[in-house]
């Protein structure tokens, strides 16, 4: 299983947010850089780099820091928030980024996300981001009528190779992940789940990889010393 430790910015800086909620904002670096060669030094290769900005108003107000994170050739970097038009995912790509997630644009104009995919193939995935069970747009903000798992599942029909799940309410929690709904997600066949909220005790880390979950992002647990990013790689990479 993969390890993703998590870089979420606003204004160019690193910050962490709980459950979503952007007045919970802690900064954790000025210099975002900084954070991805901490990550390094504990082995990680692969990053999840989260555009808050871009994802609660669609503005491009870190991309020149995104641009310095995907300069470096040593990370496989996935990136989200904000991403909406075709225009912006080539942006991305011709920066060096592995993969682009698509969030809101994917529940609200799912016609381009057959279209993104038909051009980029495994380089878009998709963030499906929950609250009781139900799909959220619009940087959380708002919970729709569509059922998570079932949306999961058409994405995989469309050609979706990758679907980023967060269950909000666990996000930045501390208190441990949603692991019953990975169990049913790690049922859909031919799709690559990471899973993403809350997670918090190497122990779940265990169990998401005898799961045979993809992968798995670590952020708040990691900026607060719940989880050392070594163990993490040492245990998912473990059987």
């Amino acid at each position: 299983m993969k390890i993703f430790p998590a870089i979420d910015l606003m204004n160019g800086e690193a910050v962490r947010l709980t459950k979503g909620d952007f007045d919970t904002k802690e900064v954790f670096s000025s210099v975002p850089n900084d954070v991805l060669e901490k990550f390094k030094c504990s082995g990680a290769d692969s990053l999840h780099l989260v555009d808050l900005d871009g994802a609660r108003d669609g503005s491009i107000a870190n991309f020149e820091t995104i641009k310095t994170l995907a300069k470096r050739k040593d990370f496989f970097i996935e990136v989200g928030g904000g991403i909406r038009d075709m225009e912006r995912i080539e942006k991305y790509l011709e920066l060096g980024v592995g993969r682009v997630i698509l969030g809101t644009v994917a529940a609200t104009n799912f016609q381009f996300v057959e279209d993104a995919v038909k051009k980029y193939g495994k380089a878009i995935a998709v963030g499906v981001d929950a609250m009781n069970g139900y799909v959220a747009i619009n940087g959380w903000k708002t919970i729709t009528e569509m059922q998570d798992i079932a949306f999961c599942a058409k994405c995989r029909d469309a050609g979706v190779s990758t679907i980023i799940y967060t269950d909000i309410s666990k996000d930045g929690a501390m208190e441990g992940t949603n692991l019953k709904v990975y169990e049913k997600l790690s049922n859909i066949e031919n799709l690559k789940i990471v899973a993403s909220g809350g997670i918090s005790f190497l122990k779940e880390i265990e169990i998401l990889r005898d799961m045979n979950i993809y992968g798995a992002i670590l952020g708040k647990a990691l900026y607060k010393g719940l989880i050392d990013l070594s163990d993490a790689i040492k245990t998912a990479g473990q059987r």
